[in-house]
């Protein structure tokens, strides 16, 4: 049975995903859906009775989640990581507490940083959140090890992803073409393996599908454009002209509902868990001589 790592590497074209990443470093705001799911996330902080000190916010201005950070924990230092410079200015502007900001006055440390920066070294966070990034890494198990490395003993993990169902409708459209419509996206109980391998204890994993609905084809495009890109090795080549673009918005007429709308499916993956202090190595077995054997029983015999 192939190990959940393996399922993880999908086929993924850095350099495409570096290309969408600078292009969405540019967008005004985070996306509606990713605002979306932050805010349901955070809905599930008060279950954790830990009130960390540090909070690392892994793909921060993308994620949307440091506003509600800062709301949930105004005394915790915030640090927000991010993949690229761009997305790095942008947190930083975001963590530039106003003059009238209790957390100005306060002195209450915040920073964003590239995460090439070795966190492990420098940052010691109780909590490290990840809103809507997991699912566009190249190596999903990799990224988890670092978060693992990052969080101190009795820390946790909360994130959210993109499952495989996500865009089922649209991936039924492209069937017929061959190509995919964007990247495989892991599997919750895969996402739980993981964790588990990297260290964490007693994953959480859980799921829901949310439903976006459009008035027109170009209006759906535009909202899917501004979640990301196609980032397959195996997407088409080259650029698509204006006459593939009109076939596209006829073919998207499939997924009208019987009100009218044009209707996708998202399907999000929730997970949290907690770092614990390592387990000591148990030996397999355990070999006594046969003379301890016999020392044993007449200590026990004798009652010392």
């Amino acid at each position: 049975m192939p190990q959940p790592e393996n399922r993880a590497r999908r086929s993924i074209d850095p350099q495409a995903v570096a290309t969408v990443l600078r292009r969405l470093g540019r967008q005004p705001q985070p996306p509606w859906l990713h605002e979306e799911v932050a805010r349901r996330m955070a809905q599930r902080l008060p279950l954790v009775r830990l009130q960390p000190e540090a909070v690392v916010d892994w793909s921060a201005f993308l994620g949307a989640g440091l506003p509600l950070l800062a709301k949930a924990y105004p005394h915790a230092q915030l640090t927000a990581v991010e993949p690229q410079a761009g997305l790095q200015a942008r947190s930083a502007a975001l963590l530039q507490a106003p003059w009238w900001s209790a957390r100005r006055w306060r002195g209450l440390p915040a920073r964003a940083v590239l995460d090439t920066t070795p966190l492990a070294a420098g940052v010691r966070a109780q909590l490290l959140w990840s809103n809507m990034a997991l699912h566009g890494v190249v190596d999903p198990p990799a990224l988890i090890r670092r978060w693992h490395e990052v969080l101190d003993t009795e820390g946790f993990v909360m994130f959210s992803c993109f499952g495989p169902d996500t865009a089922r409708e649209l991936r039924t459209l492209y069937a017929p073409t061959g190509r995919p419509p964007g990247i495989d996206f892991v599997d919750m109980h895969d996402l739980g393996d993981m964790l588990v391998q990297a260290g964490f204890a007693d994953p959480v994993m859980d799921q829901e599908t949310i439903v976006l609905e459009w008035a027109t084809p170009a209006a759906l495009l535009a909202e899917l454009r501004s979640l990301g890109g196609n980032v397959s090795c195996n997407r088409p080549p080259g650029l698509r002209t204006p006459r593939w673009r009109a076939a596209l918005a006829h073919e998207l007429q499939a997924l009208r509902t019987p009100q009218g709308r044009l209707a996708l499916s998202f399907e999000i993956t929730y997970g949290h868990a907690f770092k614990v202090a390592p387990r000591p190595a148990v030996p397999r077995e355990t070999r006594v001589s046969l003379d301890a054997m016999r020392e044993k029983a007449r200590a026990a015999k004798s009652g010392r």
